[in-house]
């Protein structure tokens, strides 16, 4: 379905100047060397992702300014100034620091969205250690893979979560504390490798020197799917905060005065890049949500919190969608100033829904894990053509490569995007991969994996990815983890996992497998075997169908072709199969 243009340039009357006015003149002028003068660096040189976000607020008059809102999934709230976050994170830095923690340890959290993440994340970051965020929703074979290649050194979780991390803590030689967060004190007796981190924290000094960290030190890593192997840790450098802060302040458009909400989770990179990082960094107030989606709790929280800026994902804005405009009559929105939108392509009618039901479009952006901030954006004074990613960030240069990623295609044409590299919050390495890192840049290109073209005006529009990767509600799956899962099963001999699409998620995981012999197909079986998986793995890259079959196609070195799997599952061509075994 095509669509005018829904903005026309400064037709709408905005009740804030954005901050991006002219995106061509933005173009010409824009430097990074501007941004970097723009952040206060420490003393003496370095750059420190969390003294730019929270400490050199606190010694400003934005010291009593409140930098977090947290509402709670029982309905308590706490707010949160800069002045607090400085201290908590310094007490907690420190507390880093008394059990052995050096500059370069790896230290994760797997924990839910309670103020003690932000405080962990931000406190690491200050300790010069390098921080892995887990989603808490990650099975133990999930947490197992990314602690284990990782080599954290310490875990901080919940009584909740602890138990997962029991079930493999035999498999972690290199973890050698478990902090735990009791926030709503649940009766929990430590283990000898536990440690209460209520107790650790009251202990600490609020006094801290952030340990000097220079603009290529490691600072986060994020784990990623790919199509074979482990997932694989994506890591970001201190030099990173240049480009959240940026981004956040020209795409998200965000002012001194707004009050945010971003609906993503720290263990993902938006929830640490725009729901930690970006907004902080630009001293902006921000509202977390402790639970899940909600379209009543959501819009509740706009409501209660006059929220003006918000950032969600299109699976978010379809399920608001399928609730419905007689829920948002319920509540007064009028509040919000702006919405942008990531994680997967925003249809054009979920853009045309907002403007219906809110009076403002919601602006799609792209990026990824490996980017660590926007790329491609829809702006506030642009023109949205609803579907398009939008037009390159100022500081970044995006092509449509041909299939040889050595010519730019021209307008019209798709092929394969790529970003020329050298923008300061792109990924310094794969952890322990330096091979299939290398293999992702090509003549000064850094490769996507994405399929889209640009049209005559320079907007660019998504395609589908290049590979086996699953888009399922804005997280990528890798098909790999979701099958080494399934065969661990008994029953199964083999499994071969695809995306199909789905209206609500983009695309939904079907496995297809085989089973071994003395075993027969059943309800019961599918069922058992679900099950299983929702234990190994976290929830969005369990499979929601599994079909059985005598056998699964494979090339004659034994190989499932996943792609002939899909093409029979939608009806399409099989294309080639002189590979397929006899």
């Amino acid at each position: 379905m095509n669509y005018e243009p829904i903005i026309k340039g400064n037709v709408k009357e905005f009740s804030v100047k954005p901050n991006l006015l002219n995106y061509e003149e933005a173009r010409e002028s824009f430097s990074w060397d501007d941004i970097y003068k723009e952040l206060d660096g420490l003393e003496g040189g370095g750059l420190n992702i969390a003294y730019e976000a929270i400490d050199r607020h606190a010694k400003t008059s934005l010291r009593e300014k409140m930098a977090l809102y947290w509402e709670g999934k029982d309905g308590n709230s706490k707010q949160y100034t800069f002045h607090d976050l400085y201290t908590l994170t310094n007490r907690f830095a420190n507390a880093l620091q008394s059990l052995g923690i050096k500059k370069g340890d790896r230290v994760f959290t797997y924990m839910d969205r309670t103020p003690e993440i932000f405080v962990a994340i931000l406190g690491t970051l200050k300790a010069g250690a390098v921080v892995g965020p887990l989603f808490s929703a990650f099975g133990p074979d999930a947490v197992k893979d990314r602690l284990q290649d990782s080599g954290a050194r310490i875990l901080i979780t919940t009584p909740g979560l602890v138990a997962t991390v029991h079930e493999i803590a035999g498999e972690l030689p290199a973890l050698e504390k478990i902090i735990i967060v009791n926030r709503r004190k649940t009766p929990y007796e430590l283990n000898e490798n536990e440690v209460s981190y209520e107790r650790i924290m009251e202990s600490a000094s609020e006094e801290f020197e952030i340990v000097k960290t220079e603009k290529e030190d490691k600072a986060i890593m994020h784990y990623t799917s790919g199509t074979t192997g482990k997932p694989k840790g994506a890591v970001h450098v201190h030099q990173a905060v240049m480009g959240h802060y940026a981004t956040a302040k020209y795409v998200l458009d965000l002012h001194p005065d707004d009050i945010y909400f971003c609906t993503a989770d720290p263990g993902w990179v938006t929830g640490t890049s725009y729901g930690i990082f970006g907004p902080w960094s630009n001293g902006i107030s921000q509202v977390v949500y402790e639970g899940g989606f909600s379209a009543s709790h959501w819009y509740g929280v706009i409501e209660k919190y006059q929220v003006t800026v918000w950032y969600t994902a299109p699976t978010a804005i379809r399920m608001l969608m399928k609730a419905g405009e007689k829920v948002i009559g319920k509540y007064n929105l009028k509040s919000l100033r702006y919405m942008c939108s990531v994680g997967e392509p925003l249809n054009p009618e979920a853009v045309v829904w907002s403007v219906e039901a809110f009076g403002l479009p919601f602006h799609d952006n792209w990026w990824q894990t490996e980017t660590g901030c926007i790329q491609i954006a829809n702006y506030p004074l642009q023109d949205i053509r609803p579907g398009s990613m939008g037009k390159p960030f100022p500081g970044v240069t995006a092509a449509i490569l041909d299939e040889d990623c050595k010519h730019e295609l021209p307008p019209g044409e798709e092929g394969n995007l790529a970003l020329k590299s050298g923008w300061p919050s792109m990924f310094r390495i794969y952890w322990n991969k330096k091979e299939l890192y290398d293999s992702k840049f090509i003549n000064g290109w850094y490769i996507t994996g994405d399929r889209a073209r640009k049209d005559e005006d320079g907007y660019f529009w998504f395609v589908g990815r290049a590979d086996d990767v699953i888009n399922t509600a804005g997280h990528l799956v890798g098909p790999f983890e979701v099958e080494s899962a399934l065969i661990e099963h008994p029953a199964v001999a083999e499994a071969g996992v695809i995306g199909i699409p789905d209206k609500l998620a983009m695309e939904v995981i079907k496995a297809f497998i085989s089973l071994k012999d003395g075993y027969e197909i059943s309800d019961e079986l599918i069922m058992e075997i679900k099950r299983f998986a929702r234990k190994k793995l976290h929830a969005v890259a369990c499979p929601k169908e599994i079909e059985i079959l005598d056998s699964l196609p494979k090339t004659r070195s034994g190989k499932i072709m996943r792609r002939l799997l899909k093409a029979r599952e939608l009806g399409l061509s099989e294309g080639d199969t002189s590979t397929l075994e006899d």
